[in-house]
C-alpha cells in the first residue's frame, strides 16, 4: 500500500483492510477488568460507521468541529474516525486543562459536539456548558451519567456513547451511501484537527492541521524509519490530544496496520508493558529518566559482587555500543563478553519493559545525553525526535543505525530545515535529507522549516499566523539549535533564554539537564534574567527524600510550599556542587530553594506537554526568588 499526498486519514484504515489485514485481525487492544482484550478491524469499523450515522442524523456537516476530552482508549479512535470520514474536524482537549480553558476552546472552535471520557471530566464540562452556545450535544463515554446530570438543567442533548452507537446502527441503512460519498469527498487540504497549543503564555491557539500535514508526516517518517512492519504492537500512553502520540502512534499504526494497545495509566505503565510486551512505543524523556534512575539505584545499591557485575556490564555496554556504531562488527571477544553482560544484567532490565522492545521514540522535550547513552549501552534503542504541534510534528529523527546522542537526528525526507540569525535574518544553512553529511557542523541560530507538514495556520488568528510563517514560507519554530555531525541539535527556546546582568546569554534547558543527572532531583527551574548569577527552584525526588530522611506522607501535605530544613538543603547541595563542575562558571547555580511538591498542570505551572510556564512560576514565587538574591550565595 503506497501512501501519497492525496491520501486522507479516513482512507488509511480502509486501506489496511483492503491491502494488509483481513477485517478479523486485531486492530486495538485494551484492558477489560483484569485482562487485555483484542478488538478487530471489523468491530471497530462497525462502531465507526454507526457513530458517523448518528452524527449525520443530528446535522453534523463537513468542516464542523467536534470536541473530544478523554484519556486514550478505543472510544477515542472510533469517534475520531467517525468524524474524519465526514470531513469534520477533531478538537481534542487535554483532560487536565482548567474549566476556563475548556469553555474557551469549545467557544473558540464553535464545537457542536463533545465526547467526554469519565465522570470527573463530565462534571468539568457541565460546569461551563451554559457558556458554550455552539455546543448542542454532550456524549459521555460511559452509561451511568444520570446521577451527575439529574439535578441540572442543560441546553444540550446528553446521550451515552453506547446509545449513540445503538441509534446510529438503526439509522445506518439510511446514511451508508452518504457516509461513503462524504469519505470520498474529503481532500488533503481539509482541516483534520484543531490542536490547541498549551502555550507557556497567553490563551491557547488552535493549530490547523490538514490531512496532508498528517499523512505526509507519516509517509516521510516511515521512509526515515523503515523498520516498522505490520506485525508491530505499539503501547499508547501519551495523550492522543497531543500531536506526538497522534502521529507517532495512532496514524503510523493506521498506515502500517500495526496494533495499538492502550496503557491504563502512567502509574500502571510498567505493569502494562509487562502484559502487552510492546515492540514500539512513543515516550517522553521523563519516563526514560525514571527507568534510568531506578535501574541505576537498584544496580548500585545491591552491594558486593552484584554491584561490581552491574558496573562492569554498563561499562562493557558502552564499549560494545561504540564498537558497533554505523553497522561495524565488534571483535569476537567483546561479542562474547556482551552476551554475558546481557544475560546477567541487560536482559533483566529489558524484561521490565516486556522484553520485546525493538525501539522507543522519545519526543516532547530534550532527552538528557547520559540517559540516551544508558539505554544504548543496554541495547535498547531510543530514537529521539523533534518537532512542534505546528509541524504535525516530525521534523527530524535519529536514524536507526546511527545514534548521535545529544542530537534529535537527521532531517526527515522532503523537508528543509534552516538555521537563521534571529536578529539579522541571515540564513546560515539549509539542510535536507539529500544533503546529509555526517561531518557537517553549523553555527547556532533559530531553527526554521519548509515542508508539506507545516500547519495551515492558527484558527481565527491571521496575525499570529503571519508572525510565525514568513513571506518566503519559512515556519519559525522559536527554538535555537545547530547542526552537529549532520544531525540537528537543540539548544533551547528563544523565549527561555536568560540574559544575565553582564549581558551573557544563558540557555536553561542544557543546564537543567545537567543537574537532572542527580537521582536526588526530580524537577528544576532556573532563574537569573538580569541577575548576576543563576539560582533555581529544585523539586527533590520524593522517593529519595523519603528514604534518606524517613519521611511520612504528611510531610508532603504541609501547606508551606518550600522546605526550610537545612539538612535537606545540604543533602541536595552535595549533588548541585558536584554537577556544577560540568558547567561554565556563569551557568552554575549559586543559590536554590527546595519546593515541597512538583510543578503541576493543575496549578498552572507547567503545560500538558510538561514545559514550565516561566512567567507564571516567576510571578507566583516572586518573593521567594527575590530572597535568593538577598541571601548569601551557597559556597562553591
Amino acid at each position: 500500500m503506497q501512501l501519497t499526498d492525496h491520501t486522507t486519514i479516513p482512507q488509511l484504515i480502509r486501506n489496511v483492510v483492503k491491502y494488509i489485514h483481513p477485517v478479523e485481525h486485531t486492530f486495538l487492544i485494551h484492558k477489560v477488568n483484569d485482562n487485555y482484550e483484542n478488538i478487530s478491524y471489523k468491530t471497530a469499523l462497525t462502531k465507526i460507521d454507526a457513530i458517523s450515522a448518528y452524527l449525520l442524523s443530528i446535522g453534523v456537516q463537513k468542516t464542523d468541529r467536534l470536541a473530544l476530552m478523554m484519556d486514550n482508549c478505543p472510544d477515542y479512535i472510533y469517534f475520531d474516525q467517525a468524524l474524519q470520514q465526514l470531513g469534520a474536524t477533531n478538537v481534542s482537549i487535554y483532560p487536565t486543562v482548567s474549566e476556563q480553558d475548556v469553555a474557551y476552546i469549545i467557544n473558540d472552535s464553535s464545537s457542536k459536539v463533545i465526547l467526554v471520557g469519565n465522570p470527573f471530566l463530565l462534571k468539568k464540562v457541565l460546569k461551563v456548558a451554559g457558556e458554550c452556545s455552539s455546543l448542542s450535544h454532550i456524549i459521555p463515554a460511559f452509561d451511568d451519567f444520570s446521577k451527575i446530570t439529574k439535578d441540572g438543567q442543560y441546553n444540550q442533548t446528553i446521550l451515552s456513547l453506547n446509545d449513540v452507537i445503538a441509534e446510529g446502527n438503526n439509522k445506518l441503512n439510511s446514511f451508508a451511501n452518504t457516509i461513503d460519498e462524504m469519505r470520498d469527498a474529503v481532500t488533503p487540504n481539509d482541516i483534520a484537527a484543531l490542536i490547541y497549543t498549551s502555550g507557556t503564555t497567553g490563551k491557547p491557539k488552535g493549530v490547523m492541521l490538514t490531512h496532508l500535514n498528517f499523512v505526509h508526516n507519516v509517509k516521510v517518517s516511515l521512509i526515515h524509519i523503515p523498520h516498522i512492519n505490520n506485525e508491530e504492537t505499539f503501547l499508547s500512553f501519551l495523550p492522543l490530544s497531543h500531536v506526538f502520540e497522534r502521529t507517532g502512534t495512532y496514524h503510523i499504526c493506521l498506515a502500517k496496520g500495526c496494533k495499538i494497545a492502550f496503557a491504563q495509566s502512567l502509574e500502571l505503565l510498567g505493569k502494562n508493558m509487562m502484559e502487552v510486551k510492546p515492540s514500539i512505543m512513543a515516550c517522553v524523556p521523563r519516563l526514560l529518566e525514571k527507568i534510568h534512575d531506578k535501574a541505576m539505584k537498584t544496580g548500585l545499591s545491591s552491594g558486593g559482587l552484584k554491584t561490581k557485575i552491574f558496573v562492569w556490564a554498563i561499562a562493557l555496554g558502552s564499549k560494545y555500543r561504540f564498537a558497533t556504531e554505523d553497522g561495524k562488527n565488534a571483535p569476537i571477544l567483546l561479542k562474547l563478553q556482551h552476551r554475558i553482560a546481557d544475560k546477567l544484567v541487560f536482559s533483566k532490565i529489558k524484561a521490565k519493559t516486556g522484553g520485546n522492545l525493538k525501539f522507543m521514540i522519545s519526543g516532547g522535550a530534550a532527552l538528557p545525553q547520559n540517559v540516551g547513552e544508558f539505554f544504548g549501552n543496554l541495547g535498547i534503542k531510543v530514537l529521539e525526535g523533534y518537532g512542534l504541534t505546528e509541524t504535525a510534528p516530525v521534523m527530524a529523527v535519529t536514524e536507526f543505525h546511527r545514534q548521535v546522542y545529544g542530537t534529535v537526528g537527521r532531517v526527515v525526507p522532503e523537508l528543509t530545515i534552516g538555521i537563521q540569525n534571529a536578529d539579522t535574518k541571515e540564513i546560515y544553512t539549509e539542510q535536507t535529507w539529500q544533503t546529509f553529511d555526517p561531518n557537517f557542523e553549523s553555527v547556532e541560530g533559530e531553527i526554521i522549516l519548509k515542508g508539506p507538514n507545516v500547519m495551515k495556520g492558527y484558527w481565527n488568528k491571521p496575525e499570529e499566523t503571519a508572525a510565525v510563517i514568513d513571506a518566503d514560507g519559512w515556519f519559525h519554530t522559536g527554538d535555537v539549535g545547530k547542526f552537529y555531525k549532520g544531525n540537528l541539535k537543540i539548544t533551547d527556546r528563544i523565549k527561555n533564554m536568560i540574559v544575565n546582568s553582564f549581558g551573557k546569554n544563558v540557555y536553561p534547558t542544557p543546564i537543567e539537564n545537567t543537574y537532572l543527572k542527580s537521582a536526588k532531583i526530580d524537577q528544576i527551574f532556573l532563574i537569573g534574567d538580569k541577575q548576576e548569577y543563576i539560582t533555581a527552584i529544585i523539586v527533590p525526588s520524593k522517593e529519595s527524600l523519603q528514604e534518606q530522611f524517613n519521611l511520612t506522607e504528611s510531610f508532603f501535605q504541609e501547606k508551606e510550599a518550600f522546605i526550610k530544613n537545612a539538612e535537606m538543603q545540604a543533602w541536595v547541595n552535595e549533588d548541585v556542587k558536584k554537577l556544577s563542575n560540568e558547567l561554565a562558571k556563569y551557568e552554575r547555580i549559586k543559590n536554590f530553594i527546595l519546593k515541597r511538591n512538583p510543578f503541576t498542570i493543575e496549578d498552572g505551572e507547567i503545560t500538558p506537554t510538561l514545559k514550565t510556564k516561566r512567567k507564571v512560576i516567576e510571578t507566583k514565587f516572586s518573593s521567594e526568588i527575590a530572597a535568593m538574591y538577598q541571601d548569601e550565595e551557597m559556597p562553591d
